[in-house]
């Protein structure tokens, strides 16, 4: 099992959280985040979820909206009913008919997600 844990954390339908998400486990969104989810495994959001935020995993899967830049180490996959407005870092990209994207693609090394500048 490589060392990533089979954990699965599930933020469900008609849950709002705000504020930073990590986990070593894989995480399913079918709610609502605002703030930026960290996964060592795998994250779905799912065709009810709604992020708002930064998503970083070994393996991303959209099916509902998220607003917000994408890292998958691997692979990010765009089902038919998702909609992403942001730019994607990732190895390999799948989309599938009917998915709405809207922002710019890299595909090749994964980027660690960009740290944010604060001023002393």
């Amino acid at each position: 099992m490589n060392g990533i844990t089979d954990d699965i954390t599930i933020i469900s339908h008609g849950v709002k959280l705000e504020g930073k998400i990590t986990s070593g486990g894989s995480i399913r969104v079918d709610g609502v985040i605002q703030g930026d989810i960290v996964s060592q495994s795998n994250v779905t959001v799912g065709e009810q979820g709604d992020v708002v935020g930064q998503v970083s995993g070994q393996s991303v899967t959209i099916g509902g909206k998220v607003v917000g830049t994408i890292n998958a180490k691997d692979k990010l996959t765009l089902e038919s009913k998702a909609n992403l407005k942001g730019d994607i870092f990732t190895k390999i990209l799948v989309v599938e008919a009917g998915a709405h994207f809207d922002g710019k693609s890299n595909m090749g090394d994964y980027r660690e997600p960009a740290k944010p500048i604060t001023s002393t």
